[in-house]
């Protein structure tokens, strides 16, 4: 299930990124955010943050440039 999906498709850094992090703002405890991405750095920075944000990475999926991580907060 997705609380909050995240659609950076086409953007490039730092966009995605500051994008998870106001999701991760407004999101309630237990949310699952959902963020579907293109840019190849973003798919590698933005778990990275998650792990920074402390909040629970689920699950990076697709290929290079077009993917999907799911992160729980």
């Amino acid at each position: 299930m997705t609380d909050i999906r995240v659609d950076c498709r086409g953007e490039v850094c730092p966009i995605p990124l500051v994008e998870v992090r106001k999701a991760a703002r407004r999101a309630l405890p237990g949310d699952v955010i959902e963020v579907l991405g293109t840019h190849p750095a973003s798919k590698e920075e933005i778990p990275m943050a998650v792990d920074a944000l402390k909040l629970k990475l689920l699950s990076v999926e697709g290929h290079r440039d077009d993917w999907v991580i799911r992160i729980q907060v």
